[in-house]
């Protein structure tokens, strides 16, 4: 596995120079072109003076534009003076290898996500996003009350929106470390619970157990995601309720792989970490049924 990410690290740093941001908010130049004018992107090209190979390259996130460029390109799509603005102060960041964004944008992490060739993660207290059911989300959202009835269920919807990839038939190799906290945590009634971990059996990915017997040796400072692209920079990302982070620097990248290969050290192997997840999913079943015959 660890050859595996150094592969396809290499290979990354060496081809597409982009970013998340890049790539997302080239995306949001292109939308603009599609949504306001009728141009195509050699048509564009043409009436700027460029290459038609510009306009790809800064479409897709790949190569830094000028603010003379951004302006001359958003000017032709007829967007005003704030919103240019408002582009520019976005834009200078787009290339930084680290980038920090609110929580509330999903869209840089979700395209991030969702064009990746590998996932690996770890995660200490909950299971992970990807996994959840959309009971056991909820509970967690409502437990945590931050959050509206509206904004809730939206984040919801988004959650599941997001294991479509792992639906795809060209889905990501996914490797998930998730401490066994995770799995004792009590999120929602036991019926909620006894319904997630069913659904951690019938997998089409890896689940690698980190026992809570490894002590202080197993917690990490956060949880983290590990996206990996056969022709990009493999990217780091975290989160908080305060702040996400993107992390493409290649010293912070092998910082994450390290992480990962400490874990991989000290996890259960795929079949114990089955086992384990089964044994806690009986007790489960067993606890709510004694529970029903004792109300009874």
């Amino acid at each position: 596995m660890l050859a595996l990410l150094h592969h396809l690290t290499s290979v990354g740093m060496n081809g597409d120079p982009s970013t998340p941001y890049s790539r997302d908010l080239g995306d949001e130049l292109r939308q603009v072109r599609e949504r306001f004018t009728t141009f195509r992107g050699r048509k564009i090209a043409r009436m700027l003076g460029w290459d038609p190979g510009k306009v790809s390259n800064i479409e897709n996130g790949k190569v830094r534009a000028t603010e003379i460029d951004l302006v001359q390109y958003l000017g032709r799509c007829g967007r005003s003076q704030v919103f240019i603005e408002d582009f520019l102060n976005r834009y200078r960041s787009a290339f930084d290898h680290y980038f920090v964004q609110v929580p509330t944008n999903l869209r840089t992490m979700s395209m991030a996500e969702s064009a990746a060739d590998r996932i690996t993660s770890y995660d200490m207290m909950t299971i992970p996003d990807l996994l959840q059911s959309e009971e056991y989300a909820l509970a967690l959202y409502q437990a945590r009350g931050a959050l509206t009835p509206e904004l809730m269920e939206a984040a919801v919807r988004f959650r599941m929106e997001r294991q479509s990839i792992l639906r795809k038939h060209d889905r990501p190799e996914c490797t998930f470390y998730v401490h066994e906290n995770a799995l004792r945590l009590k999120v929602g009634s036991d019926e909620v619970m006894e319904d997630q971990l069913m659904k951690l059996l019938f997998h089409t990915h890896v689940i690698r157990i980190v026992p809570s017997a490894s002590g202080p040796a197993g917690v990490m400072m956060a949880n983290y995601m590990l996206w990996q692209y056969e022709k990009r920079g493999s990217v780091v990302f975290t989160e908080s309720d305060v702040a996400q982070v993107f992390v493409q620097d290649e010293v912070g990248v092998k910082r994450c792989e390290s992480i990962f290969a400490h874990l991989d050290a000290l996890a259960l192997g795929e079949e114990q970490s089955r086992t384990m997840v089964a044994d806690l999913a009986s007790r489960s079943r067993e606890d709510l049924n004694g529970r029903r015959l004792h109300l009874a």
